[in-house]
Parts: C-alpha cells; structure tokens; sequence
C-alpha cells in the first residue's frame, strides 16, 4: 500500500512521508529485571490486541532466561486479560473478518505454550504465546499486527543480528537489558525506524522524538517539528550589494586568476 501512495505522490512530485510498519523485534537479555520486562512487554503487544504499527512484534529471549520469561509474561497475561472467549473493557475486537481470519491462520497450534483461543462471532483472539518458533516459521514472514507474540530463544547474539539484517528494516526495535556495551552493538548493527531501551511503544509518545521507518519500513519522519520541517521547502536565498565586483570570476581565465582562487577555496 504504501509503494501505491508513493508511486501516485511521484506522479505529481509531491513529497512523503511513509510510516509503513513491520516486524519489529525485542531483544530480552538475561540481565534484565524480568518482571518488569514481562511487564512492559505485555501492556506494549497487546494494547488495542496488538493491532498498533510499533508493537513488538517478536520477542529474542536468551535461552538462560527462556522458561523464566515465559512463565512471567503469562502470569501478566492471566492477569489483565483473564481466559476468555468474550471481549471485556480492557480488550478489543480484530478489526475485521479478513484480519481475523489472516491472523487465525497464522497460529502454529503445535507451538502455543499459552491462549490460543478464538471465537469467530465476536472476532475474538486470546492474547497468545509461541514458543519454539525460529526465524523460518510462516508467522515470522510478515508483520502480525494481532495479539500473537512468538518468542525465539538464542545463545548467539552475532547470528540474531545476522538474522535481523538479512531482513526488511523494522519500524521499532526495543531491547531489554542493562549492559550498555550490547545495547550499543545492537543500536548500531541494526538498521530500524525507532525505539525505545527497557520499555516498548511510549517512543512514540515524546513529541520531541522524530516518528518514523526506514526502507520497507518507511520514509522521512514527522512529531513536531519534525513533522514541520517534512513538509516545509526552505528558499535558498543570496542576497549581495553592489558594493564591490571582484574581476577574478570573469573571463579571460589566466593562471593567475587560477591560483587566486585556488587560494580562497582552500
């Protein structure tokens, strides 16, 4: 969709700015605080059902702290968003048949270690986990866009990278950690839109941060004055006196004019 606008906006030269989603990771170190990172993590995937364009879409868990994370989130999970087929106040519908059915589609049932349950009438889906999921799997193809977190465990942090990069850019990258060193390495070995270290989404809440993607995930950004300047064309202007008319940019070209401006350039 967003190749459409951008080929219709080039037809008439007209600028964008694309926001355009995409799957976007979180990294879960084994010296987090995991509580609050199940936490977080929780309130982040499945506000709104996890239909929002910056929700972790994929969870990199350090195989160390798999079982514990787990157990942690679906503790949160049976907490605010107690097992039911119903919608209640703090929880919504799929936004549409097709989107229901897409994403009813997309759970592997052999790899649900919690929820799982759907109920077609009121195009419900029960916030649910996945484990055992590796990069191949068909749900890690395209953006989920739905209360389906699937959890990939490593003990490698290089070959995750590697993995990420052979990949579209994402929208949002969130890491959950305490070590400045690999947080660092992760920022910068991995391009992406946005993001946020030891929580998830609010990002996008700080007017003073520029919202935005990157390749597939985007173009340009907006948010204050941010948003401002993308749609803003500064004139260039030169405004000179007649003061004084220097005879060196004129013709004939001699050497010495050569070395004179050679000179100033320099």
């Amino acid at each position: 969709m967003g190749k459409i606008v951008y080929k219709a906006a080039a037809e008439n030269l007209t600028p964008v700015t694309l926001e355009l989603g995409g799957k976007s990771p979180t990294f879960v170190l084994a010296d987090c605080n995991i509580k609050i990172t199940a936490k977080r993590i929780v309130w982040a995937k499945f506000l709104n059902a996890g239909q929002t364009c910056i929700a972790p879409d994929y969870l990199l868990v350090e195989k160390s702290i798999e079982s514990e994370l787990l157990e942690a989130i679906k503790k949160e999970i049976q907490e605010f968003y107690p097992l039911s087929e119903n919608i209640n106040e703090n929880y919504v519908q799929i936004v549409n048949d097709k989107n229901f059915d897409r994403l009813k589609q997309m759970i592997p049932t052999d790899k649900i270690y919690y929820g799982g349950e759907t109920n077609v009438k009121n195009r419900f889906i029960q916030p649910t986990l996945l484990h055992n999921i590796n990069f191949e799997d068909s749900i890690m193809e395209d953006e989920i866009f739905g209360p389906i977190l699937p959890i990939i465990s490593f003990e490698n942090l290089e070959d995750v990278i590697t993995k990420i990069k052979e990949r579209e850019k994402p929208l949002s990258l969130y890491v959950y950690s305490k070590n400045k060193i690999i947080i660092k390495k992760i920022l910068n070995e991995i391009s992406f839109g946005g993001g946020a270290i030891n929580e998830s989404l609010v990002h996008l809440s700080n007017p003073n941060l520029p919202f935005g993607g990157v390749g597939a995930s985007g173009i340009g950004s907006y948010h204050s004055k941010t948003g401002f300047d993308t749609f803003t064309h500064y004139k260039s202007i030169l405004h000179k006196s007649f003061f004084f008319e220097p005879s060196v940019k004129y013709l004939p070209f001699t050497k010495l004019k050569k070395k004179i401006l050679k000179f100033l350039l320099e």
